[in-house]
């Protein structure tokens, strides 16, 4: 097994733990109607997109999502939540030091025993997530299970869906597909480009992400058999029929928005095992991202 196969089927375990671990973490993590951004780099900015959404869409407060290197410096925030598994990445860290004293900032990352600790004022330390793999998953699902537990909006259910989407057979032929689309729609647009991103990390396939509803303005015209369009969340009404009258392939499961990112995360160790690929070394990347100064 490698190191992000046996990772990966260890998120039902970290999640329940990343949500015990919000109520000992309120102070660190935002208040209701405090304006706050989400930063992160890769994966960890597509878990920021999600946690944004959540957030505004519960009325907690605006809540923005950047990727790391491109922090608006001109609008003023309450909190800066930063995303970092390895607590080393070059991006987080510079603007971590230049929001010092300008607004509150909290780090939430896999490793203490690293420059984020000092950077940030405050630090939430998911070390049980931390991860050998390049490839994220767990810490990335946990932070955002972190997040979704102080919103309240996670329950048991969402764990019992990880552990369906562990068990359950992949889709027949999915495996095969030569091209793999994935959609969101919400706080699942953030879902659907990670999704995207792992199974291109992992198994160099061609991937895409969109909105659901902007699917149909251009991007559908890819679509055909050989290929597949998986949706995470609820789908609009009708892009079923239209993407399978293309002859492509349409994915859709009840369960959880994050689990089915789990399916996805299997799927992108099971398609580079089919073209004879190690998902635990991916081409031209490293665990975290050191810019030479």
């Amino acid at each position: 097994m490698t190191h992000v196969e046996d990772e990966l089927t260890s998120q039902p375990e970290c999640w329940t733990r990343a949500a015990s671990e919000a109520a000992g973490h309120r102070e660190a993590l935002p208040s209701p109607g405090e304006r706050v951004a989400i930063v992160g780099c890769g994966t960890s900015y597509f878990m920021a997109q999600s946690a944004a959404a959540l957030r505004e869409g519960c009325g907690q407060g605006e809540t923005d999502a950047f990727a790391a290197s491109e922090f608006p410096h001109g609008r003023p925030y309450d909190r800066v939540i930063a995303l970092t598994r390895s607590g080393t990445t070059t991006e987080v860290l510079e603007l971590l030091g230049q929001l010092k004293g300008r607004a509150r900032t909290t780090a939430v990352t896999a490793d203490p025993a690293t420059p984020v600790k000092a950077a940030a004022d405050d630090v939430v330390v998911l070390d049980f997530a931390d991860e050998r793999s390049v490839v994220q998953t767990r810490f990335a699902t946990s932070a955002l299970t972190l997040l979704r537990a102080h919103l309240g909006l996670h329950t048991d259910a969402v764990v019992a869906d990880a552990r369906t989407a562990l068990a359950a057979d992949l889709p027949q032929g999915l495996v095969g597909c030569t091209q793999f689309t994935f959609l969101g729609r919400g706080w699942t647009v953030g879902l659907a480009n990670e999704a995207a991103l792992k199974v291109r990390e992992a198994s160099l396939s061609w991937t895409e992400a969109y909105p659901a509803m902007e699917y149909r303005h251009g991007p559908i015209s890819i679509t055909t058999r050989g290929t597949a369009t998986w949706m995470l969340g609820e789908a609009p009404e009708g892009l079923a029929g239209q993407v399978r009258a293309t002859g492509g392939s349409w994915v859709f499961g009840g369960l959880d928005p994050l689990a089915e990112l789990v399916r996805a995360q299997r799927l992108a160790v099971a398609v580079a095992a089919a073209r004879g690929l190690d998902p635990d070394r991916p081409r031209h990347l490293t665990r975290s991202v050191i810019l030479a100064p």
